[in-house]
């Protein structure tokens, strides 16, 4: 079956968010990516969607006046769009995305499935501006999707019934598994944005201490975001600027080579003011999935995925001490490392498993559809 399938996104392509590039590839389905905000303005390949011109968009407002519509000028552009691509169901990548096109798939008809990823689950702001438009969205989705336990206990206390909550977690790709780690530098990785639920002020913390009693060993802590620059200006200030690299955003193929030769895996996530969590890190199940041992924090979807003292160290969330005496112990316990990371690499293969992640998706939106006569 090859349905005909909107993906709904507030972004064309941010590169934290591989996951949802990886939903355009679901199988089963005919993909039309839309995007340009919490109600999408751009069909990926065909541009934007409302009229381009003031000539028409002129008219499109005379006739709204001369024949009234419940849809606003931007959510019938967006309606158009969807008749046009003879669209028969639309996933939509956060809460407020969906929340964002249910007027017009309510309007059409259309089965309507909705993906959270973290931050439109805990965020205090987004919670209050969409209260009522999430509990609306609940009522009328076919399915929500969750990745971490910690999100399905939100969602549902948002108003969601269970029976429509459907746990799915991410997978890694293939390519981190295929990756032999030599752990043989003292070299330290983190990947992600620099906000504030990644904390990246703590691994520098943490790092410093570790380095201390190691001179030699590295940190490259990759990635952009508003605590760039504070970071930097930290490193400097602990005297640690020459062991820590601040490479930006880097690629797939670039994240690989740093894992073939790192030691661990760093990330310190906490519980953000503004009540900002993460869902479950990707750059972790990755990490994990190359048999990298992963220090990180017991947060959100992150004790899901790594088991304390089997697959790699936990601390709590503020620990600084903690995560800096897990990143000594590896320093000088290689072969503890090479265990850790060896049986998280086969419990991630056995448990998280983008092919299933996406399997999970197509099923539940085929289950969605009404039924062909």
């Amino acid at each position: 079956m090859n349905i005909k399938l909107a993906i709904a996104s507030p972004h064309r392509d941010i590169y934290s968010e591989t996951f949802i590039q990886a939903h355009k590839h679901l199988p089963g389905a005919q993909v039309s990516f839309y995007y340009g905000g919490w109600l999408p303005t751009m069909l990926e390949g065909k541009g934007g969607l409302a009229p381009r011109t003031i000539w028409e968009r002129t008219f499109n407002r005379l006739i709204a006046e001369i024949l009234p519509s419940p849809l606003f000028i931007e959510e019938k552009a967006f309606a158009r769009s969807l008749r046009r691509e003879k669209i028969e169901c639309v996933l939509a990548e956060y809460g407020p995305t969906g929340v964002g096109v249910l007027k017009v798939c309510k309007r059409l008809g259309l089965p309507l499935l909705v993906h959270f990823h973290g931050y439109d689950a805990f965020v205090h702001q987004i919670i209050e501006q969409y209260e009522t438009g999430y509990k609306e969205m609940f009522q009328y989705a076919a399915a929500v999707f969750v990745v971490s336990r910690a999100m399905q206990k939100r969602v549902e206390e948002l108003g969601c019934p269970p029976d429509k909550i459907r746990y799915n977690p991410y997978g890694p790709h293939d390519s981190f598994l295929k990756i032999e780690p030599r752990l043989e530098e003292k070299v330290f990785v983190s990947v992600g944005r620099f906000i504030d639920k990644k904390a990246p002020y703590y691994t520098l913390l943490a790092f410093k201490e570790a380095a201390n009693r190691h001179p030699d060993a590295r940190l490259v802590i990759a990635g952009e975001g508003v605590l760039l620059n504070a970071c930097k200006n930290l490193a400097r200030h602990l005297n640690i600027e020459g062991a820590v690299s601040f490479p930006g955003v880097i690629s797939r193929d670039e994240f690989i080579r740093h894992l073939r030769i790192a030691r661990a895996y760093v990330q310190h996530s906490i519980t953000a003011l503004d009540g900002d969590m993460e869902g479950t890190p990707v750059s972790i199940l990755e990490a994990s999935a190359a048999g990298v041992p992963v220090i990180s924090t017991r947060h959100a979807g992150i004790p899901e995925v790594i088991r304390d003292g089997e697959t790699g160290l936990l601390v709590d969330e503020h620990d600084v001490e903690g995560m800096s005496r897990h990143m000594l112990r590896l320093l000088e316990d290689r072969r503890y490392a090479k265990t850790l990371g060896s049986r998280g690499k086969a419990f991630i293969a056995e448990n998280f498993n983008l092919d299933r992640h996406l399997s999970s998706i197509s099923q539940t939106i085929v289950h969605s559809l009404p039924r062909r006569s």
